[in-house]
């Protein structure tokens, strides 16, 4: 991944073998990623780059991070559990989020249509960065697949590495688990996934 944060703009996120390619995402999304730069900048947020992406902050907190994908690029809010939504614009980042978190565009017009209102949600997200607003917990429940229970119990080291984990890691793997049809698939993963687990990672963490 990279660490300069100019080459996200000129190069990519280093993230896959398209990068520095004229296929890379970012390539693609260069307008729209640049007019989503302005703004941030214009607001005055700190500008650094995390997990190989830009990524804005104000009071010592993540406030956004850019994505840029095949299909659409986004602005992904930190702690938007905070955010009113009042245009309800926002959307889960994933099937299996609980927070609606992302805007995505599929087009670089549509940076300049939503401005205001980007402009709003980001000043609301500096606002509760000064004031210091944690974002509210919410906790689910989590429901272990059987195998995954069984696993647990005849394996006393896995079983505490497991319950150790955050709800978040854990969930990651009971989603992985889940997708699977057949039991012997769900035992196959638990038996590849002990190492990971052992080691306090999630799913898909390397």
């Amino acid at each position: 991944m990279i660490t300069e944060l100019e080459d996200y703009f000129t190069r990519g996120c280093g993230r896959c073998a398209r990068f520095d390619t004229a296929d890379c995402s970012t390539r693609k999304w260069a307008a729209g990623l640049a007019a989503l730069r302005r703004i941030c900048r214009d607001l005055g947020l700190d500008e650094t780059v995390k997990w190989g992406h830009p990524c804005y902050r104000h009071a010592d907190r993540n406030i956004a991070v850019f994505g840029a994908f095949r299909g659409d690029f986004r602005l992904s809010f930190m702690n938007a559990a905070l955010l009113a939504d009042p245009e309800g614009i926002l959307e889960p980042a994933g099937p299996n989020a609980q927070v609606r978190s992302v805007l995505r565009f599929t087009d670089a017009a549509e940076v300049a249509q939503r401005e205001p209102v980007l402009r709003a949600y980001l000043a609301e997200a500096m606002a509760h960065a000064r004031a210091g607003t944690k974002s509210p917990k919410t906790k689910r429940e989590i429901d272990l697949p059987d195998e995954l229970v069984a696993a647990l119990d005849a394996d006393p080291a896995l079983g505490d590495a497991f319950h150790n984990l955050t709800p978040g890691r854990q969930r990651s793997y009971v989603v992985n688990l889940s997708g699977a049809q057949k039991s012997t698939t769900r035992m196959a993963r638990i038996a590849r996934f002990r190492d990971r687990i052992l080691a306090g990672k999630g799913a898909t963490e390397r």
